[in-house]
């Protein structure tokens, strides 16, 4: 069993930056995929970043060249840097650890980027 707890969302104006935080205990942390997905009111949700065992990551298109997926697994921990942040990437954040057979979610961080 993995526990997810996701922070550091928030309020931010266009063209700022906010680090999250995805923390997990348990397990074997270091063996899991973990995905940031977001989800916007009206919309589905959405991969943002993904960072493999080994330290492989992969992003969307519309936040690539701004976005930093990074892990401690040492600490049981992966981040997001977001920067040049955009209205449009409002929604709430979702860390999601995943393998074979296995997938799990934390509840959610707030990000609102407004002026």
């Amino acid at each position: 069993q993995v526990h997810i707890v996701e922070s550091g969302g928030g309020l931010v104006q266009p063209g700022g930056s906010l680090r999250l935080a995805c923390a997990a205990s348990g397990s074997f942390f270091s063996i899991f995929i973990i995905g940031w997905y977001r989800q916007a009111p009206g919309k589905q949700r959405e991969l943002v970043a993904t960072i493999s065992s080994g330290g492989s990551t992969d992003y969307a298109d519309s936040v690539k060249g701004r976005f930093t997926i990074s892990r401690d697994n040492a600490k049981n921990t992966v981040d997001l840097q977001m920067n040049s942040l955009k209205p449009e990437d409002t929604a709430v954040y979702y860390c999601n650890a995943r393998r074979v057979g296995y997938s799990y979610w934390g509840q959610g961080t707030q990000v609102t980027v407004s002026s």
